[in-house]
Order: structure tokens, then C-alpha cells, then sequence
């Protein structure tokens, strides 16, 4: 595992993994971690967000300081504040928004959806490929229904014409010979 370049690494004994300390470094945005993280400090930098997914990878993190940054409580920080309610809720009880200015000091566990702003889209939906897929499904139901209603009744009919030519043949027509 790499050290990230703008900061200290320090190995934690054999197979306890890494304690990053990454505090104090003007960083903007979260550097690449390794996945053998066990603390993370990232306090007093100048990080404002941080990408969906970019913590992910840390699934051995016991303890992440990320204080005193400037954060942009705006709905992008609707992954950072779920990441720490599952990893640790001291960190996120010590997270302050830095804008916008309605939000400004209030504690990122505070926040509410209505003050995290609008955002057009959070996930990548792609609902033109869902449209298509539905509008597809709906054509292949219409069609199979169509096809059945129309079987039945053609069935009906040669049963129909069946018992008739049955009928045909040993009734009536038969008495005249």
C-alpha cells in the first residue's frame, strides 16, 4: 500500500495496518488511501467535499478526525454526512459547515434535506435507458395479449367448423342417401 505524498504514513504493527495523517496540508480534496487504513486524520485543511464513493474502500477505518475544513454544506455533502453516520458519529458530531451562509457553523449532523440545498440529480439515473427497456416490456405485453386474445378466438372458430363438418357429415347429409 502507497502513502499518499502529502502525507504521514505510520504502519501500526503487522496486519493492524496504517494510521494517514494527512492534517495540516492545505489539501483541497481527499488524496487516494489505502485500503488498509485503521486512522485517518484529515483536520485542518482546506477540503470543501468529498466525491461519492471516495471513502468506500475503507473498510478497516476505526477512527477518522475531519474537523476544521471549510466545508460546502450543499447537497454534495449528503455522502460525507451518511459515511460518517455509519463510520463515526463523534467525527461527524465535530464537522461544521462553512457555507452556505444559512448553514454557516451549524454542525453537518444537524442539517436536515430541506437545508442541504437542491440538487438535480445525486446518483446517475439513467431514466432514458429505463424508458426505452419499459417501453419495450409494455409493447412485448401488448403484443403476447394480442396474440393469445387472437388464438383463442381462431381456436373457437375451427372448433366451431369442426363440429360443424362433424355435424355435416353424420347428420342430415347422411339421412338423404
Amino acid at each position: 500500500e502507497v502513502c499518499p505524498p502529502s502525507c504521514n504514513c505510520k504502519s501500526l504493527g503487522e496486519m493492524k495496518g496504517l494510521q494517514i495523517d494527512c492534517s495540516s496540508r492545505k489539501l483541497k480534496e481527499v488524496p487516494a488511501l489505502p485500503v488498509n487504513t485503521k486512522k485517518l486524520y484529515l483536520q485542518n485543511n482546506s477540503l470543501t467535499t468529498v466525491p461519492s464513493g471516495a471513502l468506500d474502500s475503507l473498510l478497516s477505518l476505526e477512527e477518522v478526525k475531519i474537523f476544521d475544513n471549510p466545508w460546502n454544506c450543499d447537497c454534495h455533502i449528503l455522502y460525507l454526512k451518511l459515511w460518517l453516520e455509519d463510520i463515526s458519529e463523534s467525527s461527524l458530531a465535530n464537522v461544521r459547515c462553512a457555507t452556505p451562509t444559512a448553514v454557516r457553523m451549524k454542525p453537518l449532523s444537524q442539517l436536515t434535506g430541506n437545508e442541504l440545498g437542491i440538487c438535480k440529480r445525486l446518483l446517475p439515473i439513467k431514466s432514458l435507458e429505463f424508458f426505452w427497456r419499459d417501453l419495450i416490456l409494455i409493447v412485448v405485453a401488448i403484443t403476447t395479449l394480442i396474440l393469445v386474445a387472437w388464438a383463442l378466438k381462431f381456436s373457437k372458430k375451427l372448433v366451431y367448423q369442426i363440429n360443424v363438418s362433424q355435424y355435416d357429415l353424420s347428420g342430415p347429409l347422411s339421412q338423404r342417401h
